[in-house]
């Protein structure tokens, strides 16, 4: 857990990192809440630090223009997470380019104590990542320029291939990149279709900065967006279990990046796509609320076969 000390130092690096830094934000990053973070604040002017704060719905909070500290050393904790979130990034195979991964994680390495560097490669050599990764990858430079484009809000152009082979062009406004299942996606407006879209950035062959900006639509949320666009997407099932229990509880059960969850009469209403139903069936089971699987039908095939299992098991199943 980290020290309040720590968390004070945290606070000068991403001051030192961004121009500016809302509370929220801030409390976000350090998993603290807004009261916090203004007592850190606080803590580094009393320092001599010239943080500067800006009210109101676009305020936050900067250091002084020009102001610049010398550079930190890394804590023993902050350089393990770094050789682990490294060590992720190559075996998930992100879309960046290989010799940065290696030739950063090496830099880390470089700077190390020997008690730290010997935790360093006890990570890479003791972990053992079992996971299924999709055959195809985004080119490594369409993740940083999209990136870029969303935060900018800048409007892009692509040159894109759909799922059945059929080539367009089009200029797009990206709203937010999500990972579900290893393929990355971008949610926004596709001005070809004059309508919200989904792409899979492996699927796209070309992809440039466009003249024009956009406005981020309120409220959008891009991960409920791309799981509703792949539940009607060709070669998916459309799964829907109904869990008796508060929003907040099913919320509690079910991580955000599973699916969607819509409060009904009945209970709380969970969505998502699929092309394997096995993992979801697992899953469920480990789900410690009530709940009944509306569809599909094979997926409730599918559970009656491990409650069998399960019985056949614990010597109650018929022989």
């Amino acid at each position: 857990m980290y020290s309040p000390t720590t968390r004070l130092l945290t606070v000068l690096e991403l001051l030192q990192s961004h121009n500016q830094m809302s509370g929220s934000e801030l409390a976000r990053r350090l998993g603290v809440d807004t009261r916090t973070v203004r007592r850190y604040i606080v803590m580094l002017q009393d320092m001599g630090i010239p943080v500067e704060a800006e009210r109101g719905p676009q305020g936050g909070y900067q250091l002084r223009r020009g102001y610049r500290l010398p550079p930190l050393m890394f804590t023993d904790a902050e350089a393990i997470a770094l050789s682990l979130g490294l060590l992720v990034i190559r075996e998930f195979r992100f879309p960046v380019d290989a010799a940065a991964v290696e030739g950063a994680l090496a830099k880390t390495e470089r700077v190390m104590p020997k008690k730290l560097l010997d935790q360093a490669r006890g990570l890479q050599e003791a972990i053992t990542f079992n996971f299924l990764l999709p055959p195809v990858q985004p080119k490594s430079d369409f993740v940083p320029l999209l990136s870029l484009a969303v935060r900018q809000r800048q409007r892009v152009q692509l040159h894109y291939q759909s799922w059945h082979g059929h080539e367009s062009q089009r200029e797009f406004d990206p709203y937010g990149i999500v990972v579900n299942e290893g393929y990355w996606y971008v949610a926004g407006y596709c001005h070809l279709r004059s309508d919200m879209r989904t792409f899979r950035l492996d699927r796209i062959i070309a992809l440039k900065p466009a003249e024009g900006s956009f406005e981020l639509p309120e409220d959008f949320d891009p991960l409920e967006h791309v799981l509703s666009s792949l539940a009607m997407m060709p070669g998916t099932m459309p799964v829907e279990v109904l869990i008796q229990t508060s929003l907040d509880r099913a919320r509690q059960a079910i991580p955000a990046d599973l699916g969607t969850l819509e409060e009904t009469e009945q209970g709380v209403l969970f969505r998502r796509a699929a092309t394997q139903l096995e993992w979801i069936a697992h899953f469920l089971l480990t789900v410690d609320e009530p709940m009944i699987v509306q569809q599909p039908a094979e997926l409730c095939d599918m559970m009656r076969k491990l409650a069998a299992r399960a019985l056949q098991m614990a010597g109650d199943g018929d022989d």
